[in-house]
C-alpha cells in the first residue's frame, strides 16, 4: 500500500463511510435483504448495520481482503453467483465505474433484485470532471489493486442505461457531503449521486 493510500485510508475513508452509511441506511425500507456488490473489506455494510439491525446484508467482490466487516464471497465481476429475484436490493457503491461491462453487471444487480438496486457512482460532465475524478480513483484505490478503467459516465448516460433495464429513481441525490469545505469545492461539486433504482416507478421530488 502506497503512502498517499495509506493517508487516503486514514484521513479521507471514514468520513466517506459514515456519510454513505448515514446515506444508504435512509434509502433501505425496513427489514431487507441486501446484496453488497462489489464490497471491499464490508466496512460500510458494516457501519449501516450498527443502525439498520433489521438489514441481513452479504458481500461480494472479485478481490478478497486478508480480512473483513462482513461475509465477502468471491465472484467474477460479471455474473452474480445468485437465482433471479434472490434479494431485495442490490447496493453498487463506487463499483459500476470499475466495472469491465458496467451494463451486463447492472442487469445482473437488476436479475437478483426483488425490490431494487442502490447506485452510488460519479457523474462526469466535462474534461475537468474527468480530470478530477481520475485522481480521485488512483489516489483511493490504486494501492488496494483495485483495476481502474477510468470510465466515467455523464448523467444522460446513467439515466439510459437505467431505462434500458426498465429501472426508475425513485430517489435520486447529488450533494452527499462526502467531503468537508474547502475540500468539497473541489472534490464535491457535482461530481457524486446516489440513487435508489425501482422497477417501473418514477423519482419522488
Amino acid at each position: 500500500m502506497t503512502l498517499v493510500t495509506r493517508a487516503h485510508t486514514r484521513l479521507v475513508a471514514p468520513r466517506r463511510v459514515r456519510v454513505l452509511a448515514g446515506i444508504i441506511e435512509g434509502l433501505l425500507p425496513r427489514p431487507a435483504s441486501v446484496l453488497d456488490l462489489g464490497a471491499g473489506d464490508g466496512l460500510l455494510a458494516h457501519q449501516i448495520l450498527q443502525t439498520r439491525p433489521d438489514l441481513s446484508v452479504r458481500g461480494l467482490d472479485i478481490l478478497l481482503r486478508p480480512s473483513t466487516h462482513i461475509q465477502v464471497d468471491l465472484y467474477d465481476g460479471l455474473t452474480i453467483p445468485a437465482p433471479d429475484a434472490s434479494v431485495d436490493y442490490t447496493l453498487l457503491v463506487d463499483v459500476l465505474h470499475h466495472a469491465s461491462a458496467p451494463d451486463l453487471l447492472l442487469r445482473e444487480a437488476a436479475r437478483v433484485s426483488r425490490r431494487g438496486v442502490v447506485v452510488k457512482d460519479h457523474l462526469a460532465e466535462n474534461g475537468l470532471d474527468e480530470a478530477t475524478l481520475r485522481l480521485m480513483d488512483w489516489v483511493g484505490n490504486a494501492g488496494h489493486g483495485v483495476h481502474l478503467t477510468y470510465r466515467y459516465w455523464s448523467r444522460a448516460r446513467w439515466l439510459r442505461a437505467f431505462a434500458d433495464l426498465q429501472l426508475e429513481p425513485v430517489v435520486w441525490r447529488e450533494r452527499l457531503g462526502l467531503y468537508p469545505f474547502p475540500a468539497s469545492l473541489w472534490f464535491g461539486r457535482g461530481l457524486h449521486f446516489v440513487t435508489r433504482l425501482e422497477p417501473g416507478r418514477r423519482a419522488q421530488p
